[in-house]
């Protein structure tokens, strides 16, 4: 074996999981060039965009035959469904709050997430919180109060798009299948729905496809790699990287799309929001600490039994 292969594969696995941060963090730039078509019309399109590049790289990956076994299983096509409407409503909130100029709400979403999937685990695998887990949630509690009470009311996009995504990624995760076969599968069967949706607007005399406009044309086009790129490239990084790097990594995306809304979109915000991202933060960084901290104390112990043996 080639001394250097270790190396490479975490080098390949970084390349494949900053560009899939990377891209997410710049998707505001596309959102924002969609904004005058409905959130539901650009949704329709990044699943039937999705899936031919889904499905060249599943050939060119070789993975056709797992495809065909999932297919056969109903319980994990009726996973299949949950996941692919959980991830179709993240799609439609992020791309309707971009559009209204809700931009930093998303990016608060996403940082949010990992706080979410905390709770989910404790709630569904049984998992016990950490002090550091439990004084996060604490501080993403009281940061969603300080958005509350700015707002007059719940962040709603931000709490949405937190835990659909959640639930969307725990329930991945119980799927016998592989990430890029997943995403095949979910964008297929949301493909009905979404044509059924570009049929209507059509018939309204709504739609932006073929309505004559080359650069709506385009845009719709380019719906499917910017879907369908970050989500392969992701699972291509998470298969070689440890799951410490990939956590760390994971607020690349969000902390681009809060940089662009404010720096960029010009989007307001105020001195209370800023509260809430320092409290969001510091929950990020107890939150990392802590998985970091229980990552090398097992690491530590396999080591241990390994020398024992």
């Amino acid at each position: 074996m080639n001394g250097n292969e270790p190396d490479n594969t975490a080098a390949r696995g970084f390349a494949f999981g900053i560009s899939a941060y990377l891209m997410w963090g710049l998707l505001p730039f596309y959102m924002k060039a969609v904004d005058h078509v409905p959130a539901i019309e650009v949704v329709a399109y990044r699943v039937l965009c999705s899936i031919p590049v889904a499905g060249l790289i599943i050939l060119w990956m070789g993975r056709t035959s797992d495809l065909k076994q999932a297919v056969k299983n109903p319980k994990t096509l009726a996973l299949a469904a949950l996941t692919s409407a959980l991830i179709a409503v993240n799609w439609g909130i992020y791309t309707w709050a971009v559009a209204n100029e809700r931009t930093v709400e998303t990016a608060l979403g996403y940082y949010i997430n990992p706080i979410v999937s905390i709770m989910l685990g404790a709630l569904f695998l049984g998992e016990r919180f950490t002090r550091p887990q439990l004084a996060a949630i604490v501080l993403a509690v009281i940061a969603v109060s300080v958005l509350t009470y700015d707002a007059g009311g719940l962040p709603w996009v931000s709490l949405s798009l937190a835990f659909s995504f959640g639930l969307y990624g725990y329930f991945r995760k119980t799927m016998p299948i592989g990430p890029s076969q997943g995403f095949f599968l979910e964008v297929v069967l949301l493909c009905l729905p979404a044509l059924f949706v570009l049929m209507a607007l059509d018939i309204e005399g709504m739609g932006h496809f073929m309505a004559g406009n080359t650069s709506d044309t385009m845009l719709m086009l380019f719906a499917g790699p910017s879907t369908a790129l970050p989500l392969i490239f992701y699972a291509l990084g998470a298969r070689m990287l440890r799951l410490s790097t990939m956590g760390l990594m994971q607020y690349t995306a969000p902390t681009l799309i809060f940089l662009i809304a404010v720096f960029v979109f010009r989007e307001p915000f105020s001195s209370l929001q800023l509260l809430a991202f320092v409290l969001i933060w510091s929950a990020l960084a107890l939150y990392s600490w802590s998985s970091i901290r229980e990552i090398r104390e097992r690491a530590r112990i396999e080591r241990a039994h390994a020398a024992g043996e």
